[in-house]
């Protein structure tokens, strides 16, 4: 995996007190529909996550949105325009976003958000996977997290960063060239971990 074809961005299903978090979740909209970048999101219509699928429809873009069925009276999924999953539960939308994502953008959300990526972090951590995973740091929403992090780490219960490896960057017009670097950057070390075929 070398080329970033879909994006699974992470965010609130409310829009948050700062109006920077809703700019930012269109400014990034923006980037995945020009880029032809498929979205994969939590599939809701309101919050960040509606005013994100909302853009990258409105510039062309495509979206995927993925909803366990309890949820679908809550966030009030919309169909017009977008492919629409609709899972039994979290453990398989979660499982279907994965699947069918190349790399994972957290923005600013909640718990439900916070479980989400850190169990992407998780994955990789346990060796489950190579796909990037971003943090969109806006306003320094994720500032706590980072800080915590980063003490795990210093007491020892969190993998050095060449075992568990994140992104962090505090402009969504970062966003796409860190996930394509560091997409890139896995491929080439798989291809350089791999046994040649004369020696097989």
């Amino acid at each position: 995996m070398s080329k970033i074809n879909a994006l699974c961005v992470y965010c609130g299903s409310s829009a948050g007190t700062d109006p920077d978090f809703v700019k930012a979740a269109r400014d990034f909209g923006k980037i995945l529909a020009a880029n032809r970048i498929r979205l994969i999101y939590g599939g809701g219509s309101v919050g960040l996550m509606g005013a994100l699928s909302d853009t990258v429809i409105e510039h062309g873009g495509e979206v995927t949105g993925i909803i366990p069925e309890f949820l679908t009276a809550k966030e009030r999924p919309e169909r017009f325009g977008k492919e629409l999953i609709v899972t039994r539960d979290m453990h398989e939308r979660k499982q279907t976003m994965f699947d069918r994502a190349d790399g994972f953008v957290a923005l600013p959300g909640g718990i439900g958000t916070l479980e989400e990526v850190v169990e992407q972090m998780t994955w990789a951590q346990l060796g489950q996977h190579k796909k990037p995973i971003l943090f969109a740091n806006i306003n320094g929403y994720w500032d706590p997290l980072l800080a915590l992090i980063t003490h795990m780490r210093e007491q020892q219960f969190v993998p050095p960063a060449r075992r568990l490896d994140f992104l962090v960057t505090k402009n969504v017009e970062d966003i796409l060239p860190k996930m394509r670097q560091a997409s890139r950057g896995a491929a080439a070390a798989e291809t350089t971990m791999a046994i040649p075929a004369d020696r097989l």
